[in-house]
């Protein structure tokens, strides 16, 4: 099922499917897994590299090595901008782990301690859902990956649908309107 909010088409699972990140089971591997480094905005870039002084101070020794000899982004297989990977592994640039070996974000951490405002990339606060743009739409999606099971498994047990543990990415990307008639939508969905 698919809903249309002004110029977003709006895939029924975000209010299907259930979602809270669970760092104790999963450690962060959606920062560590995968092909490609966090799909960014050109923007995003721009921000990150200003504001990479105050990150690097959160950022791995390795990870700021990778940094300073790459950039914070590469191209990936469709020419869109990725945050670099550190080499021989796949973790993002931006990784540090913490003493639980959970990968933490130095890019939230920076925010976090109010070095930097809010730039995390938002292909990564908004996961699992993820964005494609259309010519005159932007389409949204729950994407599965086997690692986030333990994150579907604790969704369920709360009875979170992804949207409102999402709730503030969303509204950061789309604006508070357009979370408020998820919340309208939300009964209708569950009802059919």
């Amino acid at each position: 099922m698919l809903v249309e909010i002004d110029d977003k088409i709006v895939s029924g699972d975000i209010f299907t499917d259930y979602f809270v990140c669970d760092l104790s089971k999963c450690k962060g591997a959606c920062c560590v897994e995968g092909d490609d480094g966090a799909p960014l905005t050109r923007e995003e870039v721009s921000l990150i590299e200003n504001h990479l002084p105050y990150i690097k101070t959160y950022m791995s020794a390795e990870g700021k090595r990778t940094v300073e000899k790459y950039g914070v982004a590469y191209l990936d297989a469709d020419g869109m901008p990725v945050t670099t990977l550190v080499p021989k592994s796949k973790e993002c640039a931006f990784v540090k782990f913490n003493e639980e070996g959970v990968a933490l974000c130095a890019i939230e951490l920076a925010f976090k301690d109010h070095a930097i405002p809010n730039i995390k990339p938002i292909s990564c606060s908004l996961y699992p859902i993820r964005t494609k743009q259309f010519n005159d739409y932007t389409a949204l999606q729950v994407h599965h990956w086997s690692i986030c099971n333990s994150a579907c498994s604790c969704g369920l047990k709360s009875q979170t649908p992804v949207y409102k543990f999402l709730k503030e990415p969303l509204i950061r990307a789309f604006g508070s309107s357009f979370y408020d008639e998820l919340v309208k939508i939300e009964p209708e969905i569950k009802s059919l």
